[in-house]
């Protein structure tokens, strides 16, 4: 059975109709993969995946990852839970992609919305591949072969997520297990060759070839131009939306306009390899 998809926009993202992701074949797996390689966001309405499908879901696409500071199900390691009630969730509320604090950011991603606000949370994501092919070409060989610094404290500084003597202790385990790492600038996707502007206001710190002057102006630009509205989507959830994107190439944000509204969202998230740049492939 083909898949029925309707595109959302140019740059990004569609919708898949009409199916049950409990009952998915062979055929239909790989074209769902293949649909997140063109749009990068992939929806699905009307869906129920225990915690266990929600993974083998997302197992089909790679390894898990176990996220070392949020919550997750004991017999389910894999699969998170971001519960607005329990957790303070506001350091999503900026653009960021996932993990690249790790020197193997994420693969993608598989979020499912179990409780949803009766007005607002939504998310948006953006693209990067758009964002790098957008670039004046000036500015596409500047950056072309530099390199960035990522860093989690960006995200989870000890003056929100340390509250307590024994919160401060756990935090600085977590930052001594990730230490900043160095990314190109511009990634190459490694299934497709296309070229992705890979910074976000979320981890990215400084471009390492740059003074500190340079640098901030140069990454206050990118995070601006890469998240433009002709390149991104905003999505209004529903209960049983999933949602899954591709990571290596898109930077996202969930808004944080509910108050003290509940919501819940669960993620199982895929193992990512070393972001690399690629010249030969600079006109892919």
């Amino acid at each position: 059975m083909r898949l029925t998809i309707e595109k959302i926009k140019p740059a990004i993202g569609a919708i898949i109709q009409d199916i049950d992701l409990n009952q998915i074949d062979e055929l239909q797996t790989k074209a769902i993969h293949q649909a997140l390689l063109d749009h990068h966001v992939i929806f699905f309405r009307n869906q129920v995946l225990t915690p266990q499908a929600q993974a083998a879901l997302a197992h089909t696409f790679g390894e898990l990852h176990i996220h070392p500071i949020y919550p997750h199900f004991d017999d389910v390691p894999e699969v998170l839970i971001l519960d607005s009630l329990k957790q303070d969730l506001r350091d999503n509320e900026l653009w960021h992609t996932d993990v690249t604090f790790s020197k193997t950011p994420p693969l993608g991603c598989v979020l499912q919305a179990i409780k949803i606000p009766a007005i607002g949370g939504d998310t948006l994501w953006s693209s990067g591949v758009g964002a790098f092919k957008t670039l004046a070409k000036e500015i596409q060989q500047k950056i072309l072969g530099l390199t960035a610094t990522h860093d989690i404290r960006q995200s989870f500084p000890l003056e929100r997520y340390a509250t307590t003597d024994e919160d401060r202790a756990k935090l600085e385990q977590v930052f001594a297990k990730n230490p900043p790492v160095t990314h190109p600038v511009v990634r190459t996707h490694p299934d497709t060759g296309e070229h992705v502007l890979f910074v976000s206001e979320g981890f990215t710190t400084k471009i390492n070839e740059l003074d500190a002057q340079e640098s901030q102006e140069l990454l206050a630009f990118l995070f601006e131009h890469a998240t433009q509205e002709s390149l991104h989507l905003r999505w209004q959830w529903q209960e049983g939306d999933i949602a899954i994107w591709d990571n290596r190439c898109t930077q996202h944000k969930a808004l944080f306009d509910y108050g003290d509204a509940h919501r819940i969202m669960h993620r199982a998230t895929v193992l990512g390899d070393v972001p690399f740049y690629q010249p030969q492939n600079a006109t892919h």
